[in-house]
């Protein structure tokens, strides 16, 4: 893999995990619950192993990682800047998560078609969670 595209492979790998584990996050301790965190749990440890057999366990990636250099580093909409509430949390991590699974199932088509069907696999499987989550999420907001 050329340095190009382990740059785009190692920054999509870390945006997905950390979307993921800001859900995980949210649904364990706002939402308290196990079985919703631990669901996401497994998902990001799928695309962390996904994400090191594409990278040959991240040293490929580490090596191209440019983060003084990345043109996107300092870019921020007003839309980012803040949230009204752990629904819009959930709401625009899973976006991230999703978005970033796409680009990597793209450009791992590149080098293993196989990972490509992992990371389609995984961003489907973000999709039921992203469903399941907001539901719970919907849930709590009504005890109050």
């Amino acid at each position: 893999m050329d340095e190009k595209t382990a740059r785009i492979v190692d920054a999509n790998c870390n945006r997905v995990r950390e979307a993921i584990r800001v859900i995980e996050d949210v649904l364990r301790f706002h939402v308290e619950s196990s079985d919703l965190s631990a669901l996401l749990k497994d998902e990001r440890h799928e695309v962390r192993a996904a994400c090191d057999a594409i990278l040959r366990e991240n040293l490929q990636g580490l090596r191209a990682r440019d983060v003084p250099g990345d043109p996107g580093r300092d870019s921020m909409t007003d839309r980012e800047a803040a949230r009204a509430d752990f629904k819009e949390i959930l709401i625009s991590n899973f976006r991230r998560a999703e978005e970033g699974l796409r680009v990597l199932e793209e450009v791992s088509k590149l080098a293993d078609p196989a990972l490509s069907l992992r990371f389609k696999r995984s961003r489907f499987r973000v999709y039921e969670l992203e469903k399941s989550c907001l539901l719970a999420v919907e849930g709590e907001s009504g005890k109050d």
